[in-house]
């Protein structure tokens, strides 16, 4: 599996699952234009890809702002001259249900995890049309399965499963594939910036012994290969799939 001067756009790599995949597909020859908001935390993850200056752009910014969107895909554009993958992986997590959430919550997580995403997909069709590349969006279990207490969240990534299927459709006859990851419980900071106390996300963490059938959470590396393999040539004849990649999470009966 080769990414040899490949352009890949991936929005939240400053940590977790977006710093694994900047790191794997460094290791596979592409070309990255990586996206956050802490620049402190990008330029470690790029220190990290140990990649040449010209192979590697930062810009930061917030993807609920419609000019920091914009200028993430322009200035790739200006950089690199193309794009062949755009990784959307940026999303935040809110914990609440129909009695204990607000509209500040709901605002929060669907403004960025999806309309930031419908924005820059937009933006980004354009030069995937011309490279016949490629769109991989980082959803959850939870856009599969229904949790009490995620309700926005759940919501949310039903809503990205949705909008995976559907540009997948539109861009079809033109050759470019759409597709989505679905992980299941993986351990970053996730979960520690949705306000979750460490002994209640300890509890939750023990939990997935029981709550996943392989017995474990997942590792950011086993999302950011998957990543990988979805936006390589060797998932050519593949498009418009939300694939969990969750230890058995979405099979089991409720506990």
């Amino acid at each position: 599996m080769s990414f040899a001067k490949k352009v890949i756009l991936i929005s939240g790599a400053s940590s977790g699952i977006g710093a694994a995949t900047a790191q794997h597909f460094a290791k596979l020859g592409a070309w990255l234009s990586l996206t956050g908001r802490n620049r402190s935390k990008l330029c470690k993850v790029a220190e990290q890809c140990n990649l040449k200056p010209y192979k590697l752009l930062i810009e930061t910014g917030d993807l609920t702002n419609e000019n920091d969107v914009k200028n993430i895909i322009n200035s790739t554009i200006m950089h690199y001259g193309r794009l062949d993958v755009l990784v959307n992986n940026a999303g935040t997590l809110e914990l609440g249900g129909i009695e204990a959430t607000s509209l500040e919550q709901y605002d929060r997580c669907f403004n960025l995890n999806v309309r930031s995403v419908y924005q820059l997909t937009t933006l980004a069709v354009p030069y995937l049309i011309k490279t016949k590349g490629n769109i991989v969006n980082v959803s959850s279990v939870a856009g599969l399965r229904s949790f009490p207490n995620f309700l926005s969240y759940c919501m949310s990534k039903a809503a990205l499963d949705q909008f995976t299927r559907c540009v997948a459709l539109d861009l079809a006859h033109k050759q470019v594939r759409v597709n989505a990851v679905n992980p299941g419980v993986i351990e970053t900071d996730l979960y520690l910036n949705s306000g979750m106390e460490k002994e209640q996300m300890k509890n939750f963490f023990e939990r997935c012994k029981e709550s996943h059938a392989l017995g474990r959470m997942g590792d950011v590396t086993e999302v950011a290969k998957t990543i990988a393999f979805l936006a390589s040539d060797d998932a050519s004849y593949t498009t418009g799939v939300t694939l969990p990649v969750d230890g058995g999470k979405q099979i089991m009966c409720p506990i």
